[in-house]
């Protein structure tokens, strides 16, 4: 459980870090009054496409490990 909050945390700051970097770059498109609000939307869209990795990691892991136990010799 405290792993799940570790890794929110985390991509709440690289979203926090990409609304600066783009209110620094690219002053125009961010204003300042609105960087918390879309670094929190980035810090959100970061954890559901780790989220999102980490399942696919998941399943990929799963599925080659099923693949090894099935299999018990050479199949000539």
């Amino acid at each position: 459980m405290i792993r799940e909050w570790i890794i929110f945390a985390l991509c709440l700051g690289v979203g926090g870090h990409i609304a600066l970097g783009v209110m620094l770059h690219i002053p125009d498109l961010w204003p300042g009054s609105t960087a918390s609000f879309y670094g929190l939307l980035s810090g959100l869209a970061v954890y559901v496409l780790v989220q999102g990795a980490r399942g696919l990691w998941k399943l990929f892991k799963s599925s080659a490990q099923t693949g090894t136990k099935n299999s018990s010799g050479p199949s000539w």
